[in-house]
């Protein structure tokens, strides 16, 4: 989703959405399926998957952290009803950023004035936490109150590495289980290039409309933008392996 806090919707051009909706329509559009289980590692991906390959960085990580001391598996096509490694448990296991380290790495969230991203996924998972969300549980909750999402929103813009246009929080809230945020990342800004299309305001704008687009189509089913948003990041990248969602 686009950062409100910071910059206002940006309409998307109208006669980019056919074009733009046909070409997505020829991708493959699956629901969700295998996705974290855990809040704790929705925070960890949403933290490194910024700058960093996702399949030999970002899953590899995500799973050395938290497998060993995990109550249950990683990944399941649905969320449990118990959380198998809440954020509080986290957070007693990586009491700083040096023990964080020891067992991820020393990536920065930016080449000028950053933080490893270890302190700065400390500092989200602290942050949640002081907004009484501590698990996949009351993030679904949050989702279901968008004065509620703006206030965490607000203090999570904060930590650095979120990026002028909030993606960081962005794909957070989408690997939570947000259907209806897009995550213009260099990967759809790719995509999107050909169509001309190289502001992310305008990509999020552009990309909304075509999942109603496509949605209202006879005999269409429900496309949401998650779906747009990850059959894109699928289609650019290489190789083509899919990440948990």
């Amino acid at each position: 989703m686009l950062d409100t806090t910071t910059a206002a919707p940006v309409p998307a051009s109208g006669d980019l959405i056919p074009p733009v909706a046909a070409a997505v329509a020829l991708l493959d559009l699956p629901p969700r399926g295998a996705r974290w289980t855990t809040l704790s590692a929705c925070v960890l991906d949403a933290v490194w998957s910024l700058g960093s390959k996702y399949d030999s960085v970002v899953s590899p990580l995500v799973h050395r952290v938290l497998t060993p001391v995990a109550a249950g598996p990683l990944i399941a096509p649905e969320p449990p009803a118990v959380d198998p490694y809440s954020l509080a448990r986290f957070l007693e296991q990586f009491p700083d950023e040096q023990a964080l380290l020891a067992v991820s790495n020393g990536q920065l969230t930016s080449t000028r004035n950053g933080i490893t991203k270890a302190e700065a996924a400390l500092r989200f998972a602290q942050i949640l936490i002081d907004h009484e969300i501590g698990d996949l549980l009351t993030a679904t909750e949050a989702l279901a109150d968008p004065a509620a999402i703006k206030r965490v929103d607000r203090a999570l813009r904060a930590v650095p590495g979120d990026g002028q246009f909030g993606i960081r929080r962005s794909y957070f809230w989408m690997l939570c289980g947000d259907d209806y945020r897009i995550k213009p990342d260099r990967m759809v800004m790719r995509w999107l290039a050909p169509f001309g299309v190289s502001d992310p305001a305008r990509a999020h704008a552009l990309l909304v409309e075509v999942a109603q687009w496509l949605s209202a189509r006879p005999g269409s089913p429900r496309i949401t933008p998650w779906q747009v948003d990850h059959a894109i990041w699928l289609a650019a990248r290489t190789p083509k392996k899919k990440r948990p969602s």
